[in-house]
């Protein structure tokens, strides 16, 4: 078949009566109607009655796609296949499962932390029926859903009382509103950050109404800044951790053990947006510098901010930790409610946090941490397996030292050790086939290869990814 925009002819295959006029002197086939190609039994047939609204979309667009030149022309045959690929692009998910070969373990665009296999089951079991959300079954009467999770984060983070919201940059706005709106917080010019997608932290605190005062300069503030800065309207001190970049050189930074004197002193709440939500140290596993939620509190922050989708290996939510008075009062703020998590987040989060309660179980059971504190070893052995998997069905497949990174902010500085599968080829050709196969596998191109990097891919998931690879490398 001669495609007219490389010949610049007008061929036609019997698909409509007539050519259409010419647009700019190129010549284009005739399209068939809309209703023309609904007729057509193979068609019609393809969805239910009940759907004839979609499969009517799906042949607008293929016809659009011929018209616009998105495709190439249709002969009269191949219109049933090529409805059929729009309805099937229609009818998938746009929000679908993934396979990170990456190597960054929390990946902000593919949705950070996979969920624990007891946190799926609670999130199933509570989103197939009716819940105790917000019902006390042994009272018979209304009952709150802050009771959930709140027990079980005071356990594991020694804070006096907790709350849930629905993102950490919810428990900035609301703890600020909270505690200091139209009045002064403080802040070093140091932790001004930006985080993903182009969120600033003082935009995020200035939608709480709280002023913000900058003290120090970008790389050295001290003690002395904070002090000069105080004043009568000041109602409190946040100090942001700056887990997204490293500062190095000619610095001074001043720690939250060195402020919470100062906060104490002039009685105003020394906040701490921790976000990474670290709850276990992960040194023994060459992890170390970022602070968790229970030293945080330890020395001296009156409420600890973090997010549960990052370090913590849970799903998306806001979590606030520490003072109950300080707490009560969020919990009292009508923005509360705005900012809410809902029954699945809640669920999800509770299994999360139970299986803290044994560290050595959590980094097992918790896929985000099992990842992050898998030994090198093992991932070369699984890299092993899957380069032996491809060659045996004749692809060349190498493996090769790979370099991976925790991500969503977390531990900025530091590499991963990992090992990754290199495919030979044009890297980006193959790197779209990999992401348009099923399931879509997002891989990284390093020097014109593509490199499947296990140290972000789940154990469980290497069978899926060796077939899924091997169907992208047999197209």
């Amino acid at each position: 078949m001669t495609d007219p925009r490389s010949s610049g002819g007008d061929p036609t295959d019997g698909s409509a009566a007539a050519s259409e006029p010419t647009d700019a002197g190129s010549g284009r086939r005739a399209l068939p109607s809309v209703s023309s190609l609904l007729a057509r039994p193979e068609i019609s047939n393809m969805v239910p009655a009940t759907q004839r609204e979609t499969l009517t979309a799906a042949v607008r667009t293929a016809i659009a796609a011929v018209r616009n030149r998105a495709r190439p022309p249709v002969s009269a045959g191949d219109w049933p296949a090529a409805v059929a690929a729009e309805l099937d692009a229609l009818q998938r998910p746009s929000l679908r499962p993934v396979l990170n070969a990456t190597g960054i373990v929390l990946h902000t665009n593919l949705g950070r932390a996979p969920l624990p296999d007891s946190a799926i089951a609670a999130m199933r079991a509570v989103a197939a029926g009716f819940s105790t959300l917000e019902y006390d079954l042994e009272s018979g009467e209304r009952g709150s859903r802050d009771v959930h999770c709140q027990p079980l984060l005071s356990e594991v983070t020694g804070a006096d009382d907790a709350l849930v919201v629905n993102n950490c940059a919810a428990a900035i706005v609301l703890a600020l509103n909270t505690v200091a709106a139209n009045r002064d917080v403080i802040i070093s010019r140091g932790e001004l950050i930006e985080i993903g997608g182009s969120f600033r932290i003082p935009d995020i605190m200035a939608s709480s109404t709280a002023r913000l005062i900058e003290v120090g300069t970008t790389n050295r503030t001290h003690l002395l800044d904070y002090r000069a800065s105080l004043t009568g309207v000041t109602a409190a001190v946040i100090k942001v951790h700056r887990s997204n970049f490293v500062q190095s050189g000619y610095t001074a930074d001043v720690a939250l053990d060195e402020l919470a004197p100062l906060a104490a002193e002039r009685r105003i709440p020394l906040i701490f947006d921790l976000g990474s939500g670290l709850l276990i140290s992960l040194d023994r596993y060459g992890l170390s510098g970022e602070p968790t939620a229970r030293s945080a509190l330890t020395a001296g922050a009156d409420l600890v901010l973090m997010s549960g989708d990052k370090l913590l290996g849970g799903p998306q939510a806001g979590i606030i930790v520490g003072r109950s008075d300080l707490v009560a009062r969020m919990r009292a703020n009508p923005m509360a409610r705005a900012f809410r998590a809902d029954k699945v987040t809640l669920a999800a989060l509770e299994a999360t946090l139970r299986l803290y309660r044994d560290p050595d179980n959590a980094v097992r059971e918790i896929p985000t941490l099992a990842m992050l504190c898998s030994p090198l070893e093992r991932i070369e052995e699984r890299a092993q397996a899957l380069a032996r998997v491809l060659t045996e069905r004749g692809h060349r497949a190498e493996v090769v030292a790979s370099r991976g990174a925790v991500g969503a902010g977390a531990f900025p500085a530091h590499e991963l050790p990992s090992a990754a599968v290199a495919l030979p080829g044009n890297g980006k050709a193959l790197a779209a086939r990999l992401r348009t196969g099923s399931p879509p596998v997002v891989a990284r191109i390093h020097e014109g290869r593509v490199l499947l990097d296990l140290r972000s891919v789940p154990e469980n998931d290497d069978t899926a990814l060796a077939e899924a690879v091997a169907g992208a490398l047999a197209a």
